[in-house]
């Protein structure tokens, strides 16, 4: 059996940022749909999801054309059955995370990120999978006291820490 590993860049349009997993039924597309809506009704957003069985197709939902164009052509990208892609605008993942995780169909979340991102696929000859992210970039150092003293006025400048 041959093996092949690949990195695919995934395209994350400006201001936006992206949420990527597995999943496993056909349904997944409208729930996530409703996952975001209800969550974050301001959001803009696209969603795509391939299937893995029968026609293969994938499945697309979301608010914003372009963002939903952007979605199928990462997921195009890589290759692989039962990925989902989420590009939202005007929300952020931490506002609707736990409730895609807890969304029935969702197997796991590789990332939610702004960063640019590579996910790193493997080729056989029955198709291809997901085996990760490699999300943003290497660490540069550890924090120092202004460094902590800084994100902690940032967490509360943005209303995430009182």
């Amino acid at each position: 059996m041959n093996l092949e590993i690949h990195a695919i860049k995934i395209d994350i349009p400006q201001d936006c940022n992206v949420i990527l997993g597995q999943t496993h039924f056909i349904k997944t597309a409208e729930d996530l749909y409703e996952v975001v809506a209800t969550t974050v009704p301001q959001a803009r957003f696209g969603i795509a999801f391939t299937e893995a069985s029968g026609p293969c197709l994938i499945r697309t939902e979301g608010n914003d054309e372009e963002l939903i164009r952007t979605c199928v052509r990462n997921l195009q990208a890589i290759g692989a059955g039962h990925v989902f892609c989420i590009l939202l605008k005007d929300a952020y993942p931490i506002n609707i995370l736990n409730q895609i995780k807890n969304c029935p169909e969702v197997c796991r979340v590789f990332c939610a990120t702004a960063n640019p991102l590579q996910v790193i696929v493997a080729s056989t000859s029955q198709g291809w999978g997901v085996l990760g992210v490699i999300d943003g970039y290497p660490p540069k150092g550890v924090e120092t006291d202004d460094d902590r003293q800084q994100r902690r006025d940032f967490l509360r400048a943005v209303g995430y820490k009182r």
